[in-house]
């Protein structure tokens, strides 16, 4: 009998940027909301379910409109996940944040929207990241 495999190629249409910040959340999503007009909102927490391994609680906080959206996501796992690696994305683990761009937004230049993210004194740090080389970029897809 022959195997198949079934092979899902993604698409990862958005821009995706690595912030470093020791600040909670909803306080980044406020200085954000301030410094690039938007109007980011907390969500329900994402939950991964781990098969065996138990679960996932990821911050949420999402801004959408018509053409465009924006997602804050915290990278290190609420509460006390007790998995080995609990962060949305192990490769990155050294970033705090994950900011994803979808749309008319991403039409912005990458360095000017991150000179615009550095300005506030709560960030530390911010890369843009190609989500194509991330080994558990699936974790971005919702």
């Amino acid at each position: 009998m022959k195997i198949r495999r079934l092979e899902i190629e993604h698409t990862y249409d958005f821009d995706l940027y690595a912030v470093v910040s020791s600040v909670k959340e909803y306080k980044l999503a406020w200085a954000l909301n301030k410094l690039l007009d938007l109007r980011l909102i907390k969500q329900k927490d994402l939950c991964y379910e781990l098969l065996g391994k138990g679960h996932l609680l990821i911050s949420n906080y999402l801004y959408a409109t018509e053409y465009s959206q924006v997602r804050l996501l915290r990278n290190k796992a609420l509460g006390t996940a007790n998995l080995k690696k609990p962060f949305l994305l192990p490769d990155i683990k050294e970033y705090d944040y994950v900011l994803q761009i979808t749309g008319g937004l991403q039409q912005l230049y990458p360095q000017e929207l991150i000179q615009k993210i550095l300005r506030t004194p709560l960030v530390e740090y911010v890369c843009k990241i190609d989500p194509r080389t991330l080994k558990f970029k699936e974790n971005l897809i919702f």
